[in-house]
């Protein structure tokens, strides 16, 4: 007997019995007009006008999501607690087809994307058993588009808060394009269980749903004095800057011409010609912004028009985003529309930094195409790294980034690392790693010199986390953070290309200047000793060593491996002493492997699938 914890043909069979529920009397068609007065009902309205709520639960549920249906899009290492989700999955599938006919839901019809080719169209049932749920609806409709006649396809998504948290979960059925989120009022189980089944569904069709933000960046080339545009994409996991680099104006030089141009802060779908499908119409960030560093966020979020979820509102209707003591993820739905900054003088001094397209051009009409990695690690890595497409596979494979000792005192300085940055891929993360290298691979091939990928660290360096004897960690040293104005300069300087790099000690690029900053103190040598050094790259590797073997077992292309392997020298080998006959000695370092005949260095831009051999060079 199967020892599996799922049962695809309850599923098959539960999606059936589900449909004749759908429409039930029960279920009332609303638009987002017929929403907003009984959100606002329970809401607090700010000075700006804008109105704001809260929620018991403040962060999305993801040890609790878990994906049923065949094979293909199971994970393949389960935590021993989505087991048990996923084994009493149909006892809950059973309740839910109970209360679709019992409690009162609203039922919100919404688009993804507008373009010519993808355009999913997005179903949102939300029980309002308890008045506050109509909000939900309200503010994840903000964040999508009116249903066109556009091609779909048509998404699902049931909602039902009210659900006991004891038997709190997210059930995803992929296969069927349907979410049901229970047991959490937080708005974001409604944005991502949306989007995630668009990445997926993207996936499906050949494209590549990426966890980035894209812009259009137009600089002036210092050499030709010409004018480019390039296209950019922002890797990174939530609140590491996506939302912020994806808006921020880096200190270009608007008189000359040069500029930012946001397309979307969160989701989109890469195209092979280097294109990208937006996904959102309106954007939900964090609000921990700073009015100076971040002004066309800020901008935004002072306008009416932003919705707010675990924001602090002061007595007098003033949001404070940078006070924190209720709740570390304060959030906020801006419109695109809002993103403003302020250039010269006058009533026509605010300008826009949107763009009327959420999509990003093909490379064919740009200048160049940008992948840029955001990591936030605290020792020893460099601000900028420099990579070719080998080294940019794995920075998509790695999905590098650091616990804080704020946000989980507990695992402070530890390494977390999530493929694409992306914690929603369903299914094989090998299959996403493949198919990104793929595409760059043969970007590069058909535009050379064009495609430019980047690594930006927007933690810090010098940072030194000890044990204490009972286990605990303690902060020895804080790092010291990049200033947002310094990272500015380095993307600015990296886009207009007059930054300078040299090799690093990871075996990339480092950068060593940067136009109109002072980088020279950001080096590790001046925080830690050549020990300290070894010891953190030893760390790093060793976690890059255990994390690749994992993906691998789903699936990972031979040649990947390789370079994975390969770029572990990195980390020097420990001389272990032992005693031998009184003797003090170093042990005889192990025999070196042979040589591997992939290099990060040695990267060849014609690699091909072949659907019968796997990954191979040819």
């Amino acid at each position: 007997m199967s020892d599996s914890p799922y049962h695809v043909e309850f599923y098959n069979r539960f999606y059936r019995d589900l449909q004749r529920r759908l429409n039930g009397p029960n279920i009332k068609d609303v638009t987002l007009e017929d929403l907003r007065e009984p959100a606002l009902q329970t809401g607090i309205q700010t000075k700006f006008g804008s109105w704001g709520w809260r929620s018991a639960v403040s962060s999305l549920i993801g040890g609790k999501t878990c994906y049923l249906g065949e094979e293909k899009v199971r994970e393949f290492h389960l935590s021993e607690q989505k087991r048990k989700i996923i084994s009493s999955a149909p006892d809950e599938l059973d309740k839910v087809l109970h209360l679709m006919e019992t409690l009162p839901f609203v039922r919100l019809r919404r688009q993804m994307g507008e373009n010519d080719g993808y355009n999913p169209k997005c179903n949102l049932y939300m029980s309002v058993a308890d008045l506050k749920n109509h909000r939900l609806a309200y503010m994840w409709g903000n964040t999508m588009g009116p249903a066109t006649k556009a091609p779909g396809p048509e998404f699902t998504l049931i909602h039902i808060p009210e659900e006991h948290q004891i038997r709190q979960q997210v059930l995803a059925l992929p296969g069927h394009k349907l979410n049901i989120v229970l047991g959490s009022d937080y708005m974001g189980e409604d944005k991502k269980g949306f989007l995630r089944q668009g990445m997926y569904s993207a996936d499906v069709l050949g494209m590549l749903g990426l966890h980035a933000g894209t812009k259009v960046v137009i600089t002036r080339d210092p050499k030709t004095n010409r004018l480019k545009r390039y296209g950019v994409f922002l890797f990174g996991l939530s609140a590491t800057g996506k939302s912020t680099w994806s808006c921020h104006q880096l200190g270009l030089d608007w008189s000359q011409g040069e500029r930012t141009y946001v397309r979307q802060d969160d989701i989109c779908f890469l195209k092979s010609d280097g294109s990208a499908y937006g996904s959102e119409f309106n954007y939900f960030v964090k609000t921990d912004v700073d009015p100076q560093l971040q002004e066309a966020m800020y901008n935004s979020l002072v306008h009416k028009s932003a919705l707010f979820e675990n924001v602090m509102i002061r007595a007098d209707g003033t949001p404070d985003f940078l006070d924190e003591n209720l709740c570390g993820n304060g959030r906020a739905v801006i419109a695109r529309k809002r993103l403003k900054i302020k250039h010269g003088r006058g009533p026509f001094s605010m300008k826009d930094i949107w763009y009327p397209s959420l999509n990003l051009p093909p490379l064919d009409e740009l200048d160049g195409l940008v992948f840029a990695f955001i990591t936030r690690r605290n020792t020893i890595m460099t601000f900028s790294q420099r990579l070719n497409p080998i080294q940019a596979t794995l920075a998509y494979l790695w999905g590098e980034s650091s616990h804080s000792y704020a946000s989980n005192p507990a695992k402070a300085g530890e390494s977390v690392r999530t493929v694409g940055t992306d914690p929603f891929i369903v299914g094989s993360r090998a299959h996403k790693v493949n198919h990104f290298y793929k595409i760059i691979m043969d970007l590069v091939a058909n535009y050379p010199g064009k495609v430019h990928f980047y690594q930006y660290n927007t933690g810090g360096m010098g940072e030194i986390i000890e044990k204490t004897p009972d286990g605990n960690k303690t902060m020895v040293r804080k790092t010291e953070r990049v200033p947002i104005n310094t990272m500015a300069a380095i993307q600015r300087g990296d886009l207009r290309g007059t930054n300078q790099y040299r090799a690093s000690l990871f075996g990339t690029e480092e950068i060593t200047a940067a136009e109109g900053t002072d980088l020279s103190t950001y080096v590790p040598e001046k925080y830690y000793s050549k020990n300290q050094i070894d010891n953190y790259l030893r760390d790093i590797v060793d976690g890059r060593r255990k994390f690749t073997e994992k993906v691998a077992e789903e699936g990972l292309a031979p040649e990947i491996i390789r370079a994975a392997e390969q770029s572990y020298s990195i980390a020097p080998e420990k001389q272990t002493k032992v005693f031998m006959s009184g003797i003090k000695k170093a042990d005889e370092p192990p025999p070196k492997k042979e040589s591997s005949p992939t290099k990060l260095t040695d990267w060849k831009p014609n690699a091909r699938l072949s659907r019968d051999r796997g990954w191979r060079y040819g």
